[in-house]
């Protein structure tokens, strides 16, 4: 593997549901706001859906609040919603419209998303939000960039995207050695709070993420690292 270059000063992380960047990336983006980069979070919708039990309208505020908390234990200060319907994620030209006018606003120079492959490393299928979200992020990009595509959002084309990360992919082929870092990305995950303790099988944020970042690590000879599948722009 080859590691992710870290010469540049701005992300923009956006991601289908509250909780889906902590699963690693919030852990990669602990780094990269430790060395002083600026990571903006936009999210496509609330996780509404996400809690069988609890009324869509309730969990929408509540998720709100826990993405914010696990945003700022990474030294995320801005955290934008879509407001997209959750588990109904369309790919299509609105949806690439909504995340091409968010890279124009916010200039980013890197962008990171979610595994937009069918699988998970390991076998696992991918759910329906990750693939078109993830999918349409690597098309935004483009879209941004060309002054030819949505001109009606009179936004100025953004042509300054230098890559993309999507974390989870089982075609990752770069790391982030997040050394240091690790506990940040437990505890932002762990700020989910109420999500996890709905969904009943005594999820252990701690294992699992050191599950990921310690064989990621061995592989490339540091002690804990997240994978990225990177495409360049």
């Amino acid at each position: 593997m080859d590691a992710v270059p870290e010469d540049w000063d701005r992300a923009l992380a956006i991601v289908a549901h509250p909780d889906d960047l902590e699963y690693g990336g919030s852990t990669a983006v602990a780094k990269w706001t430790a060395q002083g980069k600026t990571v903006t979070e936009v999210l496509a919708t609330r996780g509404e859906a996400g809690i069988d039990g609890m009324d869509p309208d309730e969990v929408a505020r509540i998720r709100t609040v826990e993405q914010i908390e696990a945003a700022r234990i990474v030294g995320v200060d801005t955290v934008e919603f879509l407001d997209l319907r959750d588990g109904v994620l369309e790919y299509g030209l609105p949806l690439r419209r909504a995340l091409a006018a968010a890279i124009r606003r916010h200039r980013p120079e890197v962008v990171i998303s979610v595994n937009f492959r069918e699988t998970f490393p390991g076998g696992g299928f991918n759910m329906a939000d990750h693939r078109v979200l993830g999918l349409a992020v690597a098309d935004a990009i483009r879209d941004a960039a060309n002054r030819w595509v949505f001109r009606d959002l009179e936004l100025e084309p953004w042509q300054g995207v230098r890559f993309a990360l999507f974390g989870g992919s089982p075609l990752a082929e770069h790391y982030v050695d997040v050394t240091g870092h690790l506990r940040k990305g437990i505890d932002s995950l762990l700020a989910h709070r109420v999500y996890f303790s709905n969904l009943g099988a005594g999820f252990d944020a701690a294992a699992f993420l050191t599950g990921m970042a310690e064989p990621a690590g061995r592989s490339v000879g540091v002690e804990h690292a997240m994978t990225f599948e990177m495409i360049e722009t």
